[in-house]
């Protein structure tokens, strides 16, 4: 099964929260509260995502996290990227030379088009588009059954 890690879906969430209101800085406490995981998870990600060049942290008073960039600029990719390494559907897929099948291997090449399809949806979708409210699908059953009978043509 393929899953993101639970440190990864943390910093997604982590991002997002404070994607909502991007130039406000908050304490690794606030947005522990916010998302209603530990602080101390909280903070070892913030962490990650400050070497990651995915938020800035501030000392003093008025100190706290920040996004390193807009919530436009940031995808999925780059977040996955930080929190687990190198997106890849197989090791071979993202470095070369580990398996000692790779030169004959007849699903490589199929792998390494499903890798870079999975990586091509990854980043184009930014943090901004994750926090978007989604769609609805309009529920019109009950238009159906409230619509005229029609006539039978002779």
């Amino acid at each position: 099964m393929l899953r993101l890690s639970k440190m990864a879906d943390y910093g997604t969430v982590i991002l997002a929260a404070m994607g909502e209101a991007p130039q406000r800085s908050r304490s690794a406490a606030e947005i522990a509260d916010t998302i209603r995981v530990p602080a101390p998870t909280v903070s070892k990600i913030l962490k990650i995502l400050g070497r990651g060049g995915l938020v800035a942290s501030h000392r003093g008073a008025r100190g706290g996290y920040l996004l390193a960039r807009p919530p436009g600029e940031i995808t999925l990719a780059d977040i996955i990227d930080v929190m687990d390494g190198p997106i890849g559907m197989t090791e071979c897929s993202v470095t070369p030379g580990l398996c000692s099948q790779e030169s004959s291997c007849a699903i490589r090449a199929n792998w390494m088009r499903i890798n870079r399809a999975v990586l091509g949806v990854l980043r184009e979708i930014t943090l901004d588009q994750m926090t978007a409210p989604v769609p609805q699908p309009v529920d019109t059953s009950a238009l159906a059954s409230k619509r005229a009978p029609t006539k039978k043509r002779k």
